[in-house]
């Protein structure tokens, strides 16, 4: 009854809220001569219209920004180019130290635009460009969230000026899916000054909303009718190289040829192909220490699967305790890959419809894998202003294991207007699944009810996962529970000298078996976390845990016995602000674990001598002493970044673990050649038995050239 009554609330809510108008801007049109240079020094700029009354978010909402922001859009039939003049009274001041693709621009001054190509308030696309020229995309996904994983066809030139810096960034039109006949889409530009850490917004600059809102944009005007020409895009990849897999084997050629092919079925759908799948480019994963019973989630990484991703993401508030469909589980089993013969994949939206189907075929790989065929189907209906409803389903199994399926559908109402100006969110799902030799329930259920906003963030999440839950296409860590989710933050921006804001924090987990026994809970609290003007910042957490293990449990041969345990564990955290060249953080967890105590020391830092290179590094040291034996965990990670131009990179990422004790490096040299073309040079070297004599152990060089033709 509480949940039905919530769900009332939410849609009336929608339906009877009244925004202030959106600000819009025009765009001009785009000539054939302009140059991109980040000079923005073509006839056609001055004509065009602009938006230079951006208003501040933090550390004042609504006040006057420091320095001025003016931004200008032009928009022909193939491509957009937006124009973007960053005043700043010391621009020697300007904190810029990367040119590197994808790098985590938040910690640096940059402007970014947000672009709902279809305007239906939840989806869109992410361009955040720095004063050296280094660029940053993302998918949109569900109104507020980033898939930074996505990387799209673009450009951007950026200078550095006596008055401050100015950038132009070009976005072909077949880069994006958009709703045919629109002549305006949701538009918003913001702009970071990270040295006085403040960020200003053109469209709804409020504390309570993000960038990424796009059902708070402004809107872009006068867009003309864009020329998709066919529609079709060829990528074909070679891929060519040489391994030694393990001591002592002879050196293994390898070479291959595959093609990805994408053809619009309608301006707003994309249909795709992929024939034998390369993914040598993908980054290694980040190795991680686990200090509890179930397996770690690790994020996709490869390109095709994170084309359209969003449209694959199913209900609120799962995170990663059920995640339906995870494209990991396709073409990797394990740490093991295997082949992808051939895929297709359709999605887009219809109207305010979004639709997602991907079907592919693996080949075998020796007993591990079959020959198989895996794929999804997702719908996803727009209801009221910023809602929906939808549907999920798959089939396959990796191994082959017969009989796979899983069926679902989800329910969420969103709304930004509760009680005038704040977000409110309810989301109900279901699940099922089965496969041929499980029994038991194989369903799964749950509710959210959340309210993130600036000073209040609230949410409550209840889920059941059956004892026989275990969907072949997804990731569920744990299933045969019942868990319960409250967290509560406070976050007061105060009127102290130095001080920006601070973050009191509860939050309760408890899980349960089916018969409701206790299993697992905590109970997480900040009684200290703040953050300075400069920012840097300080945090403090107490930890009350409790574990009942049905089983032995056992963490690098220290074996647990069954039972219950009850321990309090402590955090102390400091975080030096990313604005200067060298920042980084420190956390230290302390006391209690299980029986015994434990001690976990958590140091990264980022390094940027010069806009040239970059060195970031990580390291983890793990100290357990219980009665049944002690154990010691270390994990070190380094990173560096050569940052040639925002076109050219390369990276080389080492890391080591006291676990398997080997040091494995992957090394990547990227040259983007063209805005369609990619050379990769892909180097992976292994060696271990570190505390004897270091060891080889294998090696891998790989040479990949890609190119998108597009008609």
């Amino acid at each position: 009854m509480v949940l039905m009554t919530l769900l009332a609330a939410a849609i009336g809510l929608q339906a009877v809220s009244t925004d202030p108008p959106r600000p819009t801007v025009r765009a001009g049109v785009l000539p054939e001569d302009v140059r991109l240079d980040g000079r923005m020094e073509e006839p056609a700029w001055a004509s065009a219209e602009s938006i230079d009354d951006l208003t501040m978010v933090e550390p004042v909402q609504g006040a006057a920004p420091t320095a001025r922001t003016e931004v200008r859009v032009l928009a022909g039939a193939k491509a957009i180019v937006i124009g973007i003049v960053c005043h700043d009274p010391q621009p020697d001041r300007i904190v810029s130290y990367t040119n590197a693709r994808d790098a985590d621009l938040e910690n640096e001054d940059h402007v970014g635009i947000v672009l709902d190509t279809s305007q239906d308030g939840r989806s869109g696309y992410v361009f955040v460009v720095n004063p050296r020229g280094a660029r940053y995309d993302a998918l949109i996904e569900d109104g507020t969230g980033e898939n930074s994983e996505w990387d799209g066809i673009w450009e951007a030139a950026a200078t550095i000026t006596a008055t401050g810096w100015s950038v132009e960034m070009r976005i072909p039109i077949t880069t994006l899916k958009f709703k045919r006949g629109l002549g305006t889409w949701n538009f918003n530009v913001q702009r970071r000054l990270q040295r006085l850490q403040e960020t200003t917004r053109w469209a709804s600059p409020i504390l309570d909303y993000s960038l990424t809102q796009m059902s708070r944009a402004g809107v872009l005007t006068h867009l003309p009718a864009f020329d998709l020409g066919i529609g079709a895009e060829l990528r074909p990849a070679i891929r060519g190289g040489a391994e030694t897999p393990e001591p002592g084997a002879p050196l293994e050629g390898d070479r291959q040829v595959s093609l990805d092919a994408t053809q619009r079925l309608g301006a707003n759908v994309l249909g795709s192909l992929t024939i034998n799948t390369d993914f040598a480019e993908t980054e290694v994963d980040t190795r991680r220490t686990n200090l509890t019973r179930f397996p770690l989630f690790f994020p996709e990484k490869r390109t095709f699967f994170l084309q359209g991703a969003d449209i694959f993401n199913f209900g609120l508030g799962l995170d990663e305790d059920v995640i339906p469909f995870f494209s990991r589980r396709i073409g990797l089993v394990g740490d093991t890959a295997v082949p992808i013969a051939i895929g297709g994949k359709v999605n887009g939206r219809v109207g305010r419809t979004q639709v997602g189907a991907l079907a592919v075929r693996t080949r075998a790989v020796d007993d591990l894998a079959p020959d198989t065929g895996l794929g999804v189907v997702r719908i996803k209906q727009n209801v009221l202003a910023e809602s929906s409803v939808g549907a999920i389903a798959t089939f396959g199994d990796p191994l082959g294991q017969s009989g796979s399926w899983l069926a679902g559908a989800d329910m969420n109402l969103q709304t930004s207007s509760f009680r005038g100006d704040k977000n409110f969110a309810v989301g109900v799902w279901g699940l099922a699944a089965g496969r041929a030799e499980l029994a038991g329930d194989g369903t799964a259920a749950g509710f959210t009810v959340d309210y993130p906003n600036d000073l209040w963030e609230v949410d409550l999440t209840m889920m059941r996962i059956g004892d026989a839950f275990q969907p072949s296409l997804g990731f569920v860590p744990r299933i045969g529970i019942y868990r319960y989710n409250f967290d509560a933050e406070y976050k007061p921006r105060v009127a102290w000298r130095g001080v920006r804001q601070m973050f009191f924090e509860q939050s309760y987990s408890l899980v349960t078996n089916l018969q409701g026994v206790w299993e697992s809970y905590d109970v997480f609290t900040a009684p200290f976390n703040w953050q300075f003007e400069s920012g840097d910042r300080v945090e403090f957490n107490v930890v009350p845990t409790g574990e009942q293990l049905p089983v032995p449990f056992v963490i690098d041969d220290v074996v647990l016995a069954p039972g219950a345990y009850h321990w309090t564990r402590y955090r102390a955290e400091v975080e030096a602000a990313s604005k200067r060249r060298f920042s980084g953080q420190v956390s230290w967890w302390f006391g209690g674990f299980y029986d015994g105590t434990l001690d976990e020391v958590e140091v990264s830092g980022t390094w940027n001598p010069s806009p040239l290179v970059t060195f970031t590094f990580s390291g983890e040291r793990n100290v357990g002493r219980l009665p049944a034996g002690d154990f010691a965990q270390t994990l070190i990670g380094v990173r560096t970044r050569f940052n040639f131009s925002s076109d050219l990179q390369l990276n080389s990422f080492v890391q080591y673990d006291d676990e398997s004790q080997s040091v494995g490096s992957n090394t990547r040299l990227r040259w983007t050649f063209n805005p369609a073309g990619d050379l990769f040079v892909i180097y992976n070297h292994n060696i271990r038995d570190l505390t004897d004599r270091w060891s080889f152990d294998s090696n891998q060089l790989l040479i990949k050239l890609q190119y998108a033709f597009r008609y």
